[in-house]
Formats: C-alpha cells, sequence, structure tokens
C-alpha cells in the first residue's frame, strides 16, 4: 500500500466540497501539486490541471473534487431549517445523520437531519422513508433570527459532516470516498510523473460539479482537446448480499475497468469504451502482474460519457476502486485497490508511445 495515498484520501475526505463549492479541495490538491514541484491552472468553474508536455496521443487524465450534499432551502420560524438535494442522495440514508453547515473555514456549523422519536413513532411509519423535501435539520437555532445571525443563508451549502476512519488494516471508511479516493490516485500518479523524462503530453485534471450534473469536465476537454481520456471514479462492489447478483466486483481484489456504463434516469448517456484502450488496460495490468476486475452497469453514469463528445470525439474508458455503499454518509474502499490502480495508470501511460493508434479497424 502507499502511505501516500492513505494519508492524501483522510485529508481530503475530512474537506468539504459541495458540488459548485469546491475551493477548499481544489486549493488542498493545488499545494500538494505546487510541493511536488508541478504548477497547476484552474479555470472559473474550479477545474485544475496540470499538463505534462511529450510526444503522441495526448491523454486526459482524471477524476473528480466535488461531493453531493445539500443546499439551505427554507429557514423556518422556528429556527429548524429545510434543504434542497444536490446530486443523487439517497433519501432512506438520510434519518439521524450529521450534516455540517459550510459557512467558510473556521465557521461552520454541525447539525443534525432530525428522525421522529421513537415512542411516538406509529407503526405504519416505522417502516417508510420520510421524503427529502419534508426532512429539516437542527442545528440549535431557536429563531430563524439566530441562524441568519449566524450566518446561514438560503443557498448555503451542507455536507455530509465530514469523516475519515480507519476500516481494519487495509479499508478505509467514511464521507466522500466518492470520488476522494480517485484524488488520492491521481496525486500519487502526479508524482510518479513530476520527474519522468518521456512519455505521451499528459493533462492531470480534477475537475469538478460531476455530482451535480456530470458535465463539469466538459469545458476543460474542450479547452484541452484531448486524444485519449481516462477517468477515475467508483466501481460498484457486489461482494456484499445486497449487492451480489449485480456483478463480481471485490473490495481488495484490485482495480476495474468499465466495460459498459449507461444511465437512462433524467440522463440518457453512458460509455462504450474505445477497444484500444480497454486492450491496453488488460496488457498493462497483465505486464505489471496486476488484477483487473471488470464491470458492467446500468444505473451508473460518470463524466466522461460527455467528455468523450468533446471536439471530433474522444477515446475514453473508465477506470476505478471498488467501493461499498455508495452516495451514503459512509462508504468504504479499500487501499490496496487504490494502490494497485496508481501503478496500473503508470503503466498504462508508459505504453501509448507516438506509433500508439486509435484507428477502430487497426485493433484485432
Amino acid at each position: 500500500m502507499s502511505a501516500r495515498i492513505k494519508d492524501d484520501l483522510m485529508a481530503l475526505m475530512r474537506l468539504p466540497g459541495l458540488s459548485g463549492n469546491e475551493d477548499r479541495v481544489r486549493r488542498a490538491i493545488a499545494a500538494r501539486l505546487d510541493a511536488m514541484g508541478l504548477s497547476a491552472e484552474t479555470d472559473v468553474l474550479g477545474n485544475l490541471w496540470v499538463s505534462l508536455k511529450g510526444t503522441g496521443p495526448s491523454v486526459m487524465l482524471f477524476t473528480h473534487i466535488d461531493q453531493l450534499g445539500f443546499v439551505m432551502r427554507k429557514i423556518e420560524a422556528d429556527g429548524l431549517l429545510r434543504l434542497e438535494r444536490l446530486g443523487g442522495v439517497p433519501e432512506r440514508a438520510l434519518a439521524a445523520q450529521e450534516v455540517l453547515i459550510c459557512l467558510g473555514e473556521g465557521r461552520d456549523l454541525p447539525g443534525v437531519i432530525a428522525n421522529k422519536s421513537h415512542h411516538a413513532t406509529p407503526p405504519a411509519e416505522k417502516y417508510t422513508v420520510v421524503p427529502y423535501a419534508e426532512v429539516f435539520v437542527d442545528a440549535g437555532f431557536a429563531s430563524k433570527g439566530a441562524a441568519e445571525a449566524a450566518g446561514v443563508r438560503i443557498g448555503t451549502p451542507v455536507v455530509y459532516a465530514p469523516r475519515a476512519v480507519e476500516l481494519g488494516e487495509t479499508r478505509v471508511m467514511g464521507t466522500s470516498v466518492d470520488d476522494r479516493a480517485g484524488c488520492a490516485v491521481l496525486l500519487d500518479v502526479a508524482q510518479a510523473l513530476a520527474s519522468r523524462t518521456g512519455g505521451p503530453p499528459v493533462h492531470l485534471c480534477f475537475t469538478v460539479q460531476e455530482e451535480f450534473n456530470l458535465r463539469g469536465a466538459q469545458p476543460l476537454a474542450q479547452r484541452l482537446q484531448p486524444e485519449i481520456a481516462l477517468q477515475i471514479d467508483l466501481m460498484l462492489a457486489t461482494d456484499t448480499p445486497d449487492m451480489a447478483a449485480r456483478g463480481e466486483m471485490a473490495l481488495g481484489q484490485g482495480p476495474g475497468v468499465s466495460l459498459y456504463s449507461f444511465h437512462g434516469r433524467g440522463t440518457l448517456n453512458g460509455v462504450i469504451p474505445h477497444p484500444a484502450l480497454v486492450r491496453l488496460a488488460e496488457e498493462s495490468a497483465a505486464a505489471a502482474g496486476l488484477p483487473l476486475q471488470r464491470s458492467a452497469q446500468t444505473g451508473v453514469l460518470t463524466d466522461l460519457s460527455y467528455v468523450q463528445l468533446a471536439g471530433q470525439g474522444v477515446a475514453c474508458l473508465d477506470l476505478g476502486f471498488p467501493m461499498r455503499y455508495s452516495h451514503s454518509a459512509r462508504e468504504v474502499c479499500d487501499l490496496r485497490d487504490l494502490a494497485q490502480l496508481s501503478t496500473l495508470l503508470q503503466e498504462m501511460l508508459e505504453r501509448i508511445a507516438p506509433g500508439f493508434s486509435l484507428t477502430r479497424d487497426e485493433i484485432s
């Protein structure tokens, strides 16, 4: 395992970074890149990237830095707070969760999503989920005026209370494993590439607003015009009883490659990867002696689905790490998978030479 990956993951998970409000996370990542001697650029959306020169097809290697959560919708007269959800927040995971009201560094406030007292809950309500529009947060205020005096406003970002905990010898549990784990992997790759002397042009990108609308990376792809895009994100672990029928992706069994993703609720998009990149991942894993798990899922979508449409089209591949309990306040990943994913990505980049072909008729 990589100590760097673990340290970066734990630190980044403890920073709030709701979609559209990723600045604390962005600054922390920029500082780490600067310590490697890599000067990063940013744009008006908050995307962060480092471009490394080289020869051959240009590669955009990216992961998102934002997290899902909530936006303050209403402050009640009695000081209780109403939320609008941002991103795919599962309503059944909300009751009794601690949240953080993000007013700024040193000014954030804790709160708790209310759960009706058990002693007053009739049988008909015990097995129902409260719609998010009826959820309220108790942050200790006795009036609307008290909340406003503390700085709470309509539009204030709210996230699950950040937490990062070691779970057993190799696993980490907490908030925003999706996708601070991807950030930690990409930082590890950046450290390995900081002193390289050859290879393809590589843009190491940390993107925004993935959990909001999956399109924060799109303007950056239009700017960089890569020929290849490799995206790092979670892959649904299927090694728990409730997920066993969904696939063969297990924690601690190595990184994964997505062969198919599709989402038809609200959006109609997905990624069917470029065959040359699938072969590149498979050959790189074999050469490095790494396991490579395979995923094909409906209901899963990443921002790669929009990056692939930039310019005249981009050859794309989703790579990732198994993760349990996606979009809940406590997600779980295995550090061994993250370390092996970093190794896989480095091996893949080394194999993208000037003659690397993306012509489909040349792929056996």
